[in-house]
């Protein structure tokens, strides 16, 4: 059975060349994110692939994945690229088989995309975030170019390469078994000491202690939170605010160097401010809603909490900035991240007395890494994407004409007002309620302009207004209930609301892009 064994070494062979590419990319991996944590942790190549990856993902992609996945969509995305370079290296490694030269030539390519990916980054700090990527690809390469060397003969037909004695399978089991040792650990120590070069931020916030405001949040009225099983609470836990955004990995930065620069188009004084700069200025704190434009009709990303910041508009005009209405030349305030996202606000509406802040604290804390530490921008009334910036260090004026921010490059809205938008938050869809009195409840939102009605309508039958709990302010989402005499079978139920404005929540459905989702909720329930 001559063909037989030579079928079965052909498939062990295989087997090692596969296992060879994938040691060799965990090896890569593994040794990039070592040189990443000595030059610089968000260079490590899976957050600078990724991170270009999202750079170049047209909107409704990213949309379907923030609407599938959810908060999950950035491991997902990170999972899926490194099943994608296992795939690779599989193949790499078969191939190198028969030609090491060009297996290894293709795990030093992966290294070089990698460092273009590196430098394309906005965030990038030159040449040192290539490093990463090119120490792991060489690493890869050697790895590859070894073990393919010692799971057996090798060359080609045409004599590419001349053939040679492979090592024994022991060999090469010893050699693969040290070097996965090998690169667990250069892996392991990569992300110690990533770890510990965020020590100091942890510390900077653990130790710092928020000062009172000068200007507290009024009290929440009595009956702003309704008790209904199921509803959102009137206040966002710290643990439940969802968390929208790019980063694959979260900035972690130490708050006695945090720097604000604030220049541009009319800043007649330039400033650059410290933290404790900030601390030191009159602090206002505010309960305000927040709004995401990916949250589709009945979605989950909106919370409510008490945020505690610096007037933006007083430290506008302390720096010389007037807006449009007065004279000013400079419409759009572009906010910078530490990780180079770009978000555009109008000027107007930053100074027009609504309670845009430099937030430092969130619900009685500093604010958690995830949600913007040390200081984060926020402005009632207009979707994150044009004011909600986290980890903000530069405030710059110019104008709507002469720059466009990250999202208005990919096809978003460069005005962003939030909708009038109501959401059924029990029962829940395809629920199962028994018959007799049903409480169907949720919340409201139209952030600047208040709510003033909700109405509730069963199947096709007339609109039933509904309970309302008591208004905190109209930066604030506002819980609504109705008591529903349920008759057994399948019923759908629908909610709209009506803002301060008189202005009925629009029946016209639209997906979140290019200015957020309109239409009305709706769930369908089996009673009983």
């Amino acid at each position: 059975m001559p063909y037989v064994s030579s079928f079965r070494t052909t498939l062990t062979r295989a087997g090692l060349g596969a296992l060879s590419g994938l040691l060799a990319g965990f090896s890569a991996l593994a040794v990039a994110e070592l040189t990443a944590a000595l030059v610089r942790p968000a260079a490590g190549p899976v957050t600078v692939v990724g991170g270009a990856v999202i750079d170049r993902t047209p909107a409704q992609v990213k949309d379907f994945a923030i609407r599938t996945f959810g908060e999950n969509d950035k491991l997902v995305l990170q999972l899926g690229i490194l099943v994608l370079l296992s795939l690779f290296a599989i193949a790499l490694g078969i191939l190198a088989l028969r030609y090491r030269r060009v297996g290894a030539a293709g795990v030093l390519a992966f290294g070089v995309i990698g460092g273009a990916a590196a430098l394309s980054r906005p965030d990038s700090s030159g040449i040192a975030d290539v490093l990463p990527s090119v120490v792991g690809a060489v690493a890869g390469a050697a790895v590859l170019y070894v073990l393919t060397g010692s799971a057996g003969p090798t060359g080609s037909p045409n004599g590419a390469e001349r053939p040679r004695d492979g090592w024994s399978r022991r060999g090469f089991l010893n050699a693969a078994a040290a070097t996965a040792a090998a690169a667990a650990t250069a892996g392991a120590l990569g992300r110690a000491l990533s770890g510990r070069q965020g020590e100091g931020a942890v510390a900077s916030r653990a130790a710092l202690t928020l000062p009172a405001p000068t200007s507290p949040a009024p009290v929440v009225p009595a009956g702003a939170g309704l008790k209904v099983d199921g509803i959102s609470p009137f206040t966002t836990p710290v643990r439940d605010f969802y968390r929208v955004d790019t980063a694959l990995v979260v900035p972690r930065i130490d708050a006695g160097a945090w720097r604000l620069r604030v220049h541009g188009k009319g800043v007649a004084r330039p400033r650059t401010y410290t933290l404790d700069q900030l601390l030191a200025r009159p602090l206002i704190e505010r309960d305000i809603t927040l709004t995401c434009v990916s949250n589709e009709v009945g979605g989950p990303y909106l919370g409510n909490a008490r945020w505690l910041g610096v007037g933006l508009a007083d430290l506008l005009a302390e720096c010389g900035v007037e807006p449009p209405s007065k004279g000013g030349n400079a419409d759009q305030l572009v906010a910078r991240s530490v990780d180079g996202m770009t978000l555009g606000s109008p000027v107007e509406d930053v100074m027009d007395g609504r309670d845009a802040m430099l937030a430092v604290g969130m619900n009685g804390e500093p604010l958690p890494f995830e949600h913007g530490f040390p200081v984060r921008m926020l402005v009632p009334g207009l979707y994150g994407y044009v004011s909600a910036c986290k980890w903000i260090e530069d405030i710059e004026l110019t104008t709507f004409d002469a720059y466009d921010p990250y999202w208005v490059k990919r096809g978003w809205a460069r005005r962003a007002p939030i909708k009038t938008q109501s959401r059924i938050d029990t029962p829940k869809p395809f629920g199962r309620p028994a018959a007799g009195t049903v409480v169907v409840a949720g919340v409201a939102w139209a952030q600047r302009r208040g709510i003033t009605r909700v109405e509730v309508r069963i199947d096709d039958g007339p609109w039933q207004d509904t309970d309302l709990a008591v208004q905190d302010t109209v930066d604030t989402w506002r819980q609504w209930s109705y008591r529903w005499n349920a008759a057994p079978g399948g019923h759908t139920i629908t909610v709209r609301a009506t803002d301060g404005t008189g202005a009925v929540q629009s029946e016209q459905r639209a997906r979140t892009i290019p200015d957020g989702a309109s239409g009305w909720h709706s769930v369908f329930v089996t009673v009983t």
